[in-house]
């Protein structure tokens, strides 16, 4: 049986914004290396002195790409950079190359998007809200359009417990054309500094700017093929092209490097609460089915000639309801495979106690972070060397302290849609694009994760030889972290008789 979506994407055109990203270069690979696609436009920002073209050029070296270029030495031919900015007007697009995409354009996936939860209000409703408007007026001239994409997020509604697969405007201050008119009015400090009273009840700009932009699609899209991908916290790949790739420290994986390094030992973490993460490589497979669906979905309607087109798509990717993964049980997980993959780098013997009261975390954080930290920094400075511990604890609370509002909290969700297009791929596109989540194995994927983390965050050599060297560091350090259990209850001990003594 011939695959529906490889020959869907055969000889396709594909405009990609945020490919620079994370789940967006994965979507690239993946495209490059399961289909006949024949252009990829990547959307690129110089950075850093670099152009938008030698930020592509440094792909060459990237593993994500190592096993595609091995087979195909010659595929990243077919991307082809396009300079822009989402926070430029007009997305920084020059005239020759917005003519090229609307001439060309058959599929887009509009990824970009600043997922700093703590940048300004301004800098966020430019990247995430604007940006997703221009995009939709780009689209509309392009006459060769047969899927567009949003990818959202699940948290874009995190205002409510569960969440649908339905738009939420409701929710909002105030609708997205109103925050248009305040942005086109004021300037970058005047806006930032409404942010509070805009974001009423949602806890950082991200997140309402997402929902911000969902309004936008769902005033906007008109007669689009379109259709809204909401993921949850994505990390490392399952399989693809290689097990546990990663290449960024967000959301719930920095609290697992920050545990497996030895610095993070308590963090504001509902236990009980579900863990909402995916891997990257599923989502790049669920964002080429829903273009897939979404163009034949379209291309049914137009040969039945039934018009107005429905409200666009939306597809909630979350783990299934009976494969869950708790915030326990990610902990457990560390726990048990922390001599698997450890790391030489590490400073302390892992470990993660779970405080989702705000209160009682930050009293834990005194003891099980702060104190040792300026013990440490004044060993560092009797050797004449630069303290560093509390100025990273510093950073790690702020970081705790931003993540809190996700981590100390629980959402259901609603995953028909996903469900239903997980039934209409073939046996075929079951196996080339796979993201069934109620078969994930979760232990054999944190394994993978571990792996993973090891050699793309720290950095690590993955030969035999360097993981043995940190097992033996891990056990030295484990002897280290009992004996201090053992001094601790010692003295608990005997303070409480010395206590005892004292009263009696």
């Amino acid at each position: 049986m011939d695959s529906e979506m490889k020959g869907f994407y055969k000889n396709k055109t594909v405009f990609i914004t945020g490919a620079s990203g994370f789940l967006g270069r994965v979507i690239v690979e993946k495209l490059l290396r399961a289909t006949e696609v024949s252009r990829i436009y990547v959307l690129i920002r110089a950075k850093r002195e670099k152009s938008s073209q030698e930020r592509l050029e440094e792909w060459k070296s990237d593993a994500l790409f190592g096993v595609l270029l091995k087979t195909k030495p010659n595929m990243l031919d077919r991307v082809v950079s396009i300079a822009g900015d989402c926070q430029e007007p007009d997305l920084g697009i020059s005239s020759k190359d917005r003519e090229l995409l609307k001439k060309e354009t058959q599929v887009v996936i509009h990824s970009a998007a600043t997922v700093n939860f703590s940048d300004p209000l301004h800098i966020a409703l430019d990247t995430n809200t604007r940006a997703t408007y221009l995009m939709l007026q780009l689209a509309k001239e392009m006459g060769h359009l047969v899927a567009f994409v949003h990818v959202s997020t699940a948290y874009s509604n995190c205002v409510i417990h569960h969440i649908t697969e339905n738009f939420y405007p409701g929710h909002l201050s105030c609708s997205v054309d109103e925050v248009f008119k305040l942005r086109d009015m004021f300037d970058n400090d005047l806006i930032d500094s409404m942010g509070p009273a805009l974001l009423d009840k949602f806890p950082n700009t991200y997140t309402y700017t997402k929902a911000l932009a969902e309004q936008v699609v769902q005033k906007e899209a008109g007669q689009l093929p379109m259709c809204i991908f909401r993921p949850g916290s994505i990390i490392a790949t399952s399989r693809e092209p290689v097990p546990g790739w990663i290449d960024n420290i967000y959301g719930p994986i920095a609290m697992i490097y920050g545990a497996a390094i030895g610095v993070l030992r308590v963090a504001p973490v509902l236990g009980k609460g579900r863990s909402n993460i995916v891997p990257v490589d599923f989502c790049a497979n669920v964002v080429l089915a829903a273009a897939w669906q979404t163009a034949k979905e379209a291309a049914e309607r137009k040969s039945q000639t039934q018009t107005p087109l429905p409200s666009p798509t939306i597809y909630n990717y979350l783990p299934y309801d009976k494969n869950i993964l708790t915030n326990d049980d990610l902990t457990e997980a560390m726990e048990r495979h922390r001599f698997d993959y450890p790391l030489i780098k590490c400073i302390w013997f892992p470990f993660m106690v779970s405080m989702p009261i705000h209160w009682m975390f930050k009293v834990a954080a005194f003891f099980f972070h702060l104190v040792p930290g300026y013990l440490i920094d004044l060993v560092l400075r009797l050797k004449g060397q630069k303290p560093r511990m509390i100025r990273m604890y510093t950073k790690i609370h702020k970081t705790m302290d931003v993540l809190s509002p996700f981590s100390s909290r629980s959402w259901s969700f609603d995953t028909t849609n996903t469900d239903r297009l997980w039934q209409c791929l073939s046996p075929v596109d079951k196996q080339l694009f796979d993201f069934d989540m109620k078969t994930l194995n979760w232990d054999g994927y944190f394994l993978r994760a571990c792996a993973g983390m090891r050699i793309y965050l720290a950095k690590e050599d993955p030969s035999e030889e360097c993981l043995k060297r940190g097992q033996q560091h891990l056990k030295k350090l484990q002897v280290r972290h009992r004996l201090l259990q053992l001094s601790i209850c010692c003295c608990a001990i005997a303070t409480v008789k010395w206590f005892l003594w004292l009263i009696l």
